[in-house]
């Protein structure tokens, strides 16, 4: 493993995971939130529950949902204005667990 330089004030610099060790970090959260039925988009989710960005959010986090749609955990049932900060307001879609999910009967 390479050495890391400390910055500042000593401390090590905190490493994004990659992509795999995130989505192990964050998917049992949407899959139990799937499970409520609950209408939601993803930033609200994360922030709920304090998860953390992936190494390329712009990308990632819809790479992850559609991920989780075609396994049919989720369903995209509408649109809102993104509470994301520094969003503009933008269009995201919004998703729900399905039937199968919020039975159990999903993983």
């Amino acid at each position: 493993m390479p050495a890391q330089q400390p910055t500042l004030d000593g401390t090590l610099p905190v490493t994004a995971p990659d992509y795999p060790t995130w989505v192990d970090l964050v998917e049992p959260t949407f899959l139990t939130v799937a499970q409520t039925g609950r209408e939601w988009t993803s930033y609200e989710i994360a922030r709920e529950y304090g998860l953390p960005d992936p190494p390329k959010p712009e990308s990632h986090w819809g790479s992850f949902v559609h991920r989780l749609a075609s396994r049919g955990v989720i369903e995209h049932c509408g649109w809102d204005e993104t509470s994301r900060p520094g969003g503009e307001h933008s269009g995201v879609k919004v998703w729900r667990g399905t039937r199968a999910a919020q039975a159990g009967r999903v993983a």
